[in-house]
């Protein structure tokens, strides 16, 4: 073209948890059965509605004003109950007016890091979580930039990095935290959060805190909102309902603004994404309607319990069969239905290899790994020798060899031989 088309940031869109589907597909045409694990849908991996859920959706959807468009930043009633709940838990205080829904978080997450001024940046944890890490480092066009994740404390922030890299750094206009953890598992505790805040307040920072996991929490923590630590701080928490009830074909996300009024430059800035949003009209509305009808519901709580009470047994199930391997390193998930299995430094190299007994497919991976990291490579013979796929952690920005496998499969029986295959893949490819 006569002339060049492309953003500067434009190379830096990339999700590795959807890109290793097109080498599966691949593989599956090649006649190999592909078990799943590369995305965090609990529909696909069988968990079912509950039915008084079920029923409360089929309710909304009889009502005509679901099949019409609403407000442009969400239907007054819900964000009046959300706000209640925001309030009714202490610390930040919020009206509807501080409530934006969004087709999706990752609506809200294109917006955020799109619509802010090129030069600001916002610092992420490593592992990242491929959309927050695209988007900003797309919207800057310089690649992303982090702080590092502990995995020998348990995945939590090194905020003595955090502090350093902010005081380095005077782009640096926000931190993001993605509390639970995807793609580790791991849930902060309140000092952490606490002293993180206090890095934001102290550099005159806002905070951005991805809470789409909040209410799945277990292994002895308990949900801690960033509203009830974050003082007079600025934030943006982003929730959603496509893990909690779960319902991901919603795509149904929000927006929660704390102490825009401490700020006028923030709240200048939050007005800019609901102009945005506005040139969308609005988002969707059925599932709006249904959030303060199930979250209202006094079989709620229990509902997030049951299911929080699953993946605390799962967790456990794959920890143990993980945890004593030589050469790789697992910490028990707290949150979230991930689990982060770390390769130690120095145990992969370009040599190792898993026996593939289809042929097409042996010669596919041999073709796939001539120029890939060391763990995508293993990722690669994985999937070739035992059609598990997974993803790896060099897909999440991190520097460290490993991948992310979930906690979904609601077969026991499949559930446990993937695990166990996994133990067994792992052990062969590094000899052990």
């Amino acid at each position: 073209m006569r002339r060049n088309i492309i953003h500067e940031g434009a190379a830096s869109l990339t999700y590795a948890i959807r890109e290793i589907v097109e080498v599966a597909h691949r593989f599956r045409d090649l006649g190999l059965d592909i078990t799943w694990e590369n995305i965090g849908d609990p529909i696909q991996k069988g968990e079912k509605i509950a039915p008084w859920i079920r029923e409360i959706m089929h309710d909304v959807v009889d009502n005509d004003r679901s099949w019409g468009y609403c407000d442009t930043a969400g239907i007054l009633q819900t964000r009046e109950f959300l706000a209640e709940h925001v309030n009714k838990r202490g610390g930040a205080q919020i009206t509807a007016g501080d409530i934006i829904f969004f087709n999706g978080l990752g609506d809200a997450v294109s917006k955020v890091y799109g619509f802010l001024r090129r030069e600001a940046r916002v610092l992420g944890p490593t592992p990242a979580y491929s959309t927050h890490s695209s988007a900003e480092a797309a919207h800057s066009g310089y690649e992303h930039m982090t702080y590092e994740l502990d995995p020998y404390n348990a995945w939590m922030p090194d905020v003595e990095d955090i502090r350093l890299k902010v005081k380095y750094n005077d782009s640096i206009a926000g931190i993001l935290l993605i509390n639970p953890d995807n793609p580790t598992g791991a849930v902060y505790p309140r000092e952490i959060l606490e002293q993180i805040v206090a890095i934001a307040r102290e550099n005159d920072l806002f905070v951005v805190c991805d809470e789409i996991y909040t209410h799945i929490v277990y292994n002895g923590f308990e949900t801690l909102h960033l509203s009830e630590v974050i003082g007079d701080t600025c934030a943006l928490v982003m929730r959603g309902v496509s893990k909690e009830f779960p319902w991901p074909g919603a795509r149904c996300g929000w927006l929660e603004v704390l102490n825009r009024s401490q700020d006028k430059v923030f709240d200048t800035y939050v007005r800019s994404l609901l102009a945005a949003k506005r040139l969308e009209v609005c988002s969707t509305s059925a599932p709006q309607l249904v959030i303060p009808r199930v979250m209202g519901d006094p079989r709620y709580p229990k509902h997030l319990k049951n299911r929080a009470a699953v993946f605390n047994a799962r967790a456990k199930e794959a920890h143990a069969i993980l945890r004593d391997i030589d050469g790789v390193k697992v910490n028990c998930p707290c949150g979230a239905f991930y689990m982060t299995v770390m390769f130690e430094d120095g145990v992969l190299n370009a040599g190792q290899t898993l026996k593939i007994e289809n042929e097409s497919v042996r010669q596919m991976v041999q073709q796939l790994v001539t120029d890939c990291p060391d763990d995508q490579r293993f990722v690669y013979y994985l999937m070739g020798a035992t059609g598990i796929c997974v993803v790896p952690l060099s897909g999440f920005y991190c520097k460290r060899d490993g991948f992310r496998v979930t906690m979904l499969e609601c077969d026991d029986e499949k559930r446990l031989w993937t695990m166990n295959t996994l133990a067994d893949a792992i052990r062969a490819y590094l000899g052990k």
